[in-house]
Formats: structure tokens, C-alpha cells, sequence
């Protein structure tokens, strides 16, 4: 393919296993549109394709934060400027039908109108460190409480010998009992040893679950401290709100910009009843 001498703006619309690039110039021609496999080496080949129309300004990429974070990542660790485009509207959708080459074209367009001005966020630093541990959190979290669930609806449907032991107790007393239980495993037919065989171990689930949410508070105070030691500082602000604060504003915050953010979240409370 000849090079070009026009200016290039790139766009991309990204999936799990393929992206799908488009070329304009500096008037908004198409150049081309082409499809690439994700990862390393396709992200290679699709830099080398749209250099080959000429010099890149800039590459609108449609789900920096998800499915195109690693072509985010490879496109600026080649120096060149990425836009994160927003998915083309309903109305678009249906006037101009869903396919990947219009979206490609559309992500292009909308990255050479500046009709988008947001700077993806670096997944680089130590911000997206804590984002990754914050969903290791929560998604433990969201298990320790289903994990509770289980238990209260195990208590209540026990047979009454095992329930009469337990059901005054509170969920953190009753998996920490669960867990001590000693089933006859000769005798599941009955009722009440298959109940404390489950309620064993799901009470060892919540052990193991809250061993695993004290290590990730651990590792997120510590990163949490390191990132934002001010934010830290403020009235009510603990680990996790700061985590969510560092991730909110992006990499390299500053102490102003996060604390405006707090301003907006709190002016946004309900007020308590």
C-alpha cells in the first residue's frame, strides 16, 4: 500500500476477540476500514495499517476502560493520542445501520469533529492497582454476604434439634458455629447431618472469605496511603472512599481535584431519616 503525505485520524470499535479500525484523512475521507485480531500482535498490525495512510494525530477508541484498554495501553506506549468515543446513538443506529466498519468510521468521525474530549484514563500507575484489588473486594464481599444468605436460610429451614441452637444468634456467630459442626458423613439421608454438612461448609466459606477481605484492606491501605496520603486526611474519609475517589479522578490526582469530587458525591446524599 502507497504512503500517504495526509494527516490520519483513527478510529476503533473494539470486542472481546477482534477490533475493527477505520482510516479518514484530514477532510474526513474514508481511507480504508479493516478488521484485526485483539491483542499484541494485532494492535501491532493495526498501528502499521494506519501509519501506512500517513502521519496518525489522533485514534478515537471505543471502550478504553473495557474492551479496548489493552489497545489503549499499546497505542499510547507508542506515543500516539488516544480519544475515548462514546458507542454512536439509537438514532445513528438506526438511520445508518450496526455494523463494526460504520462503527470504526463513526469512531473516527467523532474523534476528528472533537466531538468527544475525553482523555482515557492511564491503566499504567498505581490507580489501576487499587481498581484491581477494589473488584477483588468487592466481588469477595458480594460472596460473604451470599454466603450469609445461605446460612439465615439454612438456619431457618433447619430441623428444629439444630435450628433452636442457632436461630437467636447473629449471622457472624452462627457461620463462626456453622464452621465447628461435626456431620455424621455416613448418614446424609438424614436431614439434619446433610444441614450441618452445608452450614459447615458454608461457615468455613465465610471464614476463608474473611481472611481474603482483611489481606485486600490490607493491600488497599497501604496503596490507597501511598497514591493520596492527604485525601486520607480528610473528615470522613476512609480507605474505601478514597479507593473510589483515586479511581473516579484517574491517575496522578491531585488533592483539589479529589477533594471536589468528594463535594459533588456528598452534595448528592439523600438526607439521613
Amino acid at each position: 500500500m502507497t504512503t500517504q503525505t495526509h494527516r490520519v485520524t483513527g478510529g476503533v470499535d473494539t470486542h472481546t476477540e477482534t477490533h475493527h479500525a477505520a482510516a479518514l484523512d484530514h477532510v474526513g475521507r474514508l481511507l480504508g476500514t479493516r478488521e484485526f485480531r485483539a491483542g499484541p500482535a494485532g494492535y501491532a498490525e493495526l498501528l502499521e495499517w494506519l501509519q501506512s495512510f500517513g502521519s496518525i494525530d489522533q485514534i478515537g477508541v471505543e471502550g478504553t476502560g473495557c474492551y479496548g484498554a489493552g489497545l489503549t495501553r499499546f497505542l499510547r506506549g507508542h506515543d500516539h493520542s488516544v480519544i475515548e468515543v462514546n458507542r454512536p446513538d439509537r438514532g445513528s443506529r438506526r438511520t445508518r445501520g450496526k455494523s463494526d466498519p460504520l462503527d470504526a468510521e463513526s469512531a473516527a468521525r467523532r474523534a476528528l469533529a472533537a466531538e468527544d474530549h475525553i482523555i482515557p484514563k492511564d491503566t499504567t500507575t498505581i490507580v489501576e492497582a487499587i481498581r484491581a484489588l477494589r473488584i477483588a473486594r468487592t466481588g469477595a464481599v458480594k460472596s460473604r454476604t451470599a454466603a450469609y444468605n445461605q446460612l439465615r436460610d439454612l438456619t431457618l429451614t433447619a430441623p428444629e434439634s439444630l435450628r433452636e441452637t442457632l436461630r437467636t444468634k447473629t449471622l457472624h456467630r452462627v457461620a463462626l458455629e456453622s464452621a465447628r459442626l461435626r456431620p455424621d458423613k455416613s448418614r446424609l439421608a438424614d436431614p439434619i447431618q446433610a444441614t450441618k454438612l452445608a452450614m459447615r461448609t458454608t461457615g468455613h466459606r465465610v471464614a476463608s472469605l474473611n481472611t481474603e477481605i482483611k489481606a485486600l484492606d490490607r493491600q488497599l491501605g497501604q496503596l490507597v496511603k501511598r497514591a493520596a496520603p492527604r485525601t486520607l486526611e480528610l473528615v470522613g474519609v476512609g480507605t474505601e472512599n478514597a479507593a473510589q475517589l483515586l479511581i473516579t479522578a484517574g491517575s496522578q490526582p491531585r488533592a483539589s481535584a479529589l477533594r471536589g469530587i468528594l463535594r459533588g458525591a456528598l452534595r448528592r446524599q439523600p438526607d439521613p431519616c
